[in-house]
């Protein structure tokens, strides 16, 4: 078989979509980011950066 007969044919398998193994792959990266973002969020120094924002906008 050659080269383009290989291209063509895999261009008409076509992705059917994700794996359940690519799935919990995606799930546990979205959980650990959301952990991250969750512990950055909720630090001292984010927190009150955040808080010194929020007054700045409600008191103009």
């Amino acid at each position: 078989m050659s080269v383009h007969g290989l291209v063509d044919r895999l261009r008409l398998q076509g992705d059917e979509g994700m794996s359940t193994a690519e799935y919990a792959v995606g799930t546990v990266a979205a959980v650990a980011f959301a952990t991250l973002l969750y512990k950055v969020v909720t630090s001292p120094g984010i927190q009150e950066s955040l808080q010194a924002i929020i007054s700045g906008a409600l008191k103009s």
